[in-house]
């Protein structure tokens, strides 16, 4: 028996997807806009490829995508932040399906797609595993898989260790931040895909560590949800190590955060 014959992944994944319909997400996401347009340039993303963006949110890698007048598909089991990704592409005139769908049961036949990308979305899938077999399933023989995911070492890295000292993570689930690391990513896929990896950084700009810290617990919807349990003291204490977070990377000199946020870049050929 493995360690997912255990885990209840149904109910992890209900319990986070009410984590990120709190909040305002997108907020935050907006932020991360331009990982996903470098993702999509590193995947060649062209006109008239069927394109998905998994675990999509409000749809910075699908509107990336539509942008060059791909055939562009998003897909995410939040109502709310898909919501918001036709909100988007509407304002751009960009043509955009938004579709609700589990990463771990993709609502698409088998080699649907020309190119399946994530930028720090599918990474959150508790099914590590099954989330990987259906990026594969649903990529066409010779296309591209590309995916942007944060790393352990990196300024999320601390921020998730610094969320699990107030709400560890269920037991039996491996850390997001897995997906950030070229040995995960050979577990996952194997030799299905072949990978070229990067490591690159975001800079994350915020007015001050306490601007950062609050940011995240008005609109980043798991600390969101999080805050709200803590009694008084809890809070106080969660909300000054939240701000300690950028203080680790920051660059600024001014009182300002100017943060690289370390992620992994992967973009691979789905043989």
């Amino acid at each position: 028996m493995t360690h997912t014959d255990t885990v209840d992944f149904e109910a992890i994944k209900e319990r986070q997807r009410l984590g990120w319909e709190a909040g305002d997400y997108p907020r935050v996401g907006n932020t991360l806009q331009l990982m996903a347009e470098r993702l999509v340039e590193a995947a060649d993303v062209h006109a008239g490829q069927r394109v998905l963006d998994v675990g999509c949110g409000q749809g910075n890698a699908a509107i990336a995508a539509a942008r060059r007048f791909a055939d562009s598909t998003g897909v995410d089991y939040a109502a709310s932040l898909l919501g918001q990704g036709r909100e988007r592409a509407d304002a751009e005139h960009l043509t955009v399906a938004f579709t609700e769908g589990d990463a771990e049961q993709l609502p698409f036949p088998e080699a649907s797609f020309d190119a399946t990308l994530s930028t720090v979305g599918v990474m959150f899938a508790p099914n590590q595993e099954r989330a990987a077999a259906e990026l594969i399933r649903v990529t066409r023989p010779g296309g591209k898989i590309a995916l942007a995911s944060w790393t352990p070492e990196g300024l999320v890295g601390a921020l998730f260790r610094t969320i699990g000292t107030y709400a560890p993570p269920p037991a039996g689930v491996r850390s997001p931040m897995l997906w950030g690391t070229e040995a995960r990513l050979t577990e996952l896929f194997g030799a299905t895909v072949d990978w070229t990896v990067t490591r690159r950084t975001l800079d994350l700009a915020y007015r001050s560590p306490e601007h950062f810290s609050e940011w995240f617990r008005m609109y980043y919807g798991p600390i969101t949800r999080l805050a709200a349990s803590l009694d008084e003291d809890t809070h106080a204490r969660f909300s000054a190590d939240l701000a300690d977070v950028p203080r680790q990377f920051n660059r600024a000199s001014d009182g300002t955060v100017l943060a690289p946020g370390e992620y992994l870049e992967a973009v691979g050929v789905r043989r």
